[in-house]
């Protein structure tokens, strides 16, 4: 089956900076429509046919690389309104059922049940549905190894507590199982702001929320609450990347102060001479904004991946725009251009800053966007799917 594409190239700010053997101005971008329809605000990546190429999944397709020209069904498709929403908010990949096919995780409109479909692998027949998770709340659920096992959880919250859901191949067709992590509290399923990563350095994966981060404990209880660490690092995040932004040897967080308002944020961890563990915030586009300057702003910042753009060994982050996240008229300038950046990562001896580079000003993100390679260059490309349709950014430095 064919489908509309459509293929522009688009250069990025003209920043003439050195990283490593690639520059910045040099990292251009062909932007390929894979559909120009309303399917999923969340899309992703696998093997889905083990040819040694990287496929692209967005809502009910998944779309063969290495040039994404043939789609294949995997759900019934339904096509959504944009001044509202649909039924999946993000999409995730693994292997579920232990077959060696990836297989696909939907991540539904939040507070609602959620599926994975199994590939049907060699036997070329229809991805058959296994219900897997209940009431699956928070609009930014991650997907990580929080338990250390080699396989990622999926992160989110549910009747009030916070925690992770694990999966076992073994068991496919078995409910997976919620652990929490929090005592209980206010969490709702329009809760905003999730991510995993090791804090304090123990080796361990911790879990972060808006207000504070939860730490691992070396033993694991069922229903014990893990350590809480009271901390504002947002009014209201997305996904909260942990990284060591500074090359300081502890791990830093970035994310946005408000995914529906402005502001983007990472924070400097520091610890006084206890060992004690606190954050420094560092502004990158303001929280509120001059609305008569000419400086960058950006809305609604709800999504965001790490990844290495431009091959200098540091993780820089990949963010935009979630077009018409509440509709045309719903949110803090929606008809704003609905714009992908780039942000690099540079230290130096003043500090670490992040210099922001376009990638495109006609699809955004939505409440996913996802960075990894698809094509032969060693440069991430970058895939989203939203309001707008289902797009595929492939690096051309």
């Amino acid at each position: 089956m064919k489908y509309l594409i459509t293929a522009s190239v688009i250069l990025l700010s003209a920043t003439f900076c050195l990283i490593g053997t690639v520059h910045a101005a040099d990292i251009a971008f062909e932007k390929l429509t894979l559909s120009d329809k309303f399917l999923c605000e969340g899309a992703y990546y696998a093997d889905f046919d083990r040819d040694g190429k990287t496929d692209v999944v967005s809502g009910p397709y998944w779309y063969a690389g290495p040039d994404f020209k043939q789609r294949h069904e995997i759900r019934p498709v339904q096509e959504f309104d944009p001044k509202g929403y649909s039924d999946n908010f993000l999409t995730y990949t693994g292997d579920f059922n232990g077959d060696q096919w990836p297989d696909i995780f939907y991540a539904p409109w939040p507070g609602k049940d959620a599926s994975w479909y199994e590939n049907p692998g060699e036997k070329k027949g229809p991805w058959i549905e296994h219900p897997c998770l209940k009431n699956v709340g928070n609009e930014s659920p991650v997907w990580g190894d929080v338990t250390g096992d080699g396989r990622p959880e999926l992160v989110y919250n549910i009747d009030g507590f916070l925690g992770y859901a694990e999966w076992d191949p073994a068991k496919p067709d078995q409910p997976w199982t919620f652990h929490k992590v929090s005592t209980e509290g206010k969490y709702q399923r329009y809760t905003h702001g999730v991510g995993v990563g090791d804090i304090n350095g123990d080796g361990r994966t911790d879990i972060l929320e808006g207000a504070c981060w939860w730490e691992q404990p070396a033993e694991l209880k069922e229903g014990e609450p893990w350590i809480q660490h009271p901390f504002k690092f947002a009014e209201a995040a997305a996904q909260m990347p942990v990284y060591d932004i500074d090359g300081d040897g502890l791990n830093d967080v970035v994310t946005a102060w408000h995914c529906h308002l402005y502001g983007l944020v990472w924070y400097k961890q520091i610890r006084n001479d206890k060992g004690e563990i606190t954050f420094e915030q560092n502004v990158i586009l303001p929280i509120e904004p001059d609305m008569e300057s000419d400086a960058l702003r950006i809305s609604q910042l709800h999504a965001y991946d790490l990844a290495d753009m431009n091959g200098d060994g540091l993780l820089d982050f990949v963010t935009g725009k979630r077009f018409w996240a509440h509709g045309p008229t719903g949110d803090k300038e929606a008809d704003a251009p609905a714009v992908v950046y780039w942000f690099e990562l540079q230290r130096g001896p003043g500090g670490a800053k992040f210099v922001p580079h376009m990638i495109d000003d006609d699809s955004g993100v939505g409440t996913q966007v996802a960075a990894a390679r698809l094509n032969d260059d060693p440069i991430p490309d970058v895939i989203v799917g939203n309001k707008k349709g289902t797009f595929v950014f492939l690096s051309k430095p």
